[in-house]
């Protein structure tokens, strides 16, 4: 725990922390500080018992494991690939986009029984999808452009998150199934659920509200 009455938030910096400022704004909560950070990297809200700590995605999963945090904001893509010990409590609605298995366009990707290789920035979601279909594939990671992989030939497809499909289309690919869906999630360190039960479920209470207005 953090040891002080106040909880600490962990928010995926970037697009996410945008939308989640949106989100504590309707929920009444004052952002100022949020709103303009500097260099600084934990602010205090001021009407509200709650820090903001900004952080990469993954790092929003460690900080709440760990306990050093007590809620994150982290995209569902960051927890399917990383997992972790924490209780994953509320779909925001926002950040929506999709896991998608895509191919150069006139590649028939389930027409052999060759085994195919998949290039992914997420090696764990992939290797669990093909896992279901009982599919024999071998997985690359590639850190950058993943659509360079099948144009380079390195691969026959790959599993990247889509939001438009543009950048696909814009390399020639397609996408051909859909892997799983993504969106902002609020996650709780499991110690702290018991610890902070009443100022979380105020806090839940407050998102679900603000959720049921924007019809999320």
């Amino acid at each position: 725990m953090n040891g002080t009455e106040r909880m600490r938030i962990a928010i995926t910096k970037g697009r996410l922390l945008d939308q989640s400022i949106a989100l504590f704004k309707r929920m009444g909560l004052d952002c100022g500080p949020v709103e303009d950070p500097g260099r600084r990297l934990i602010h205090a809200l001021p009407n509200y018992p709650l820090d903001a700590v900004l952080a990469k995605a993954p790092d929003v999963i460690t900080y709440v494991e760990h306990g050093v945090c007590d809620l994150g904001i982290v995209g569902k893509d960051t927890i399917l690939e990383k997992g972790g010990a924490f209780y994953e409590v509320l779909d925001l609605g926002f950040g929506r986009c999709r896991f998608a298995l895509a191919v150069k366009e006139g590649v028939d990707f389930f027409g052999t029984y060759r085994t195919r290789r998949v290039a992914s920035k997420y090696p764990d979601v992939t290797h669990e999808f093909f896992a279901r279909k009982g599919m024999d594939v071998e997985v690359v990671k590639i850190e950058g452009s993943v659509e360079l992989a099948p144009i380079l030939g390195l691969a026959d497809a790959i599993v990247d998150i889509v939001e438009t499909g543009a950048t696909l289309r814009a390399n020639g690919l397609i996408p051909i199934e859909t892997v799983a869906e993504v969106s902002a999630r609020l996650i709780v360190n499991t110690a702290s659920m018991k610890l902070y039960k009443n100022q979380i479920t105020d806090f839940l209470s407050r998102c679900e509200t603000e959720l049921g207005r924007s019809g999320v």
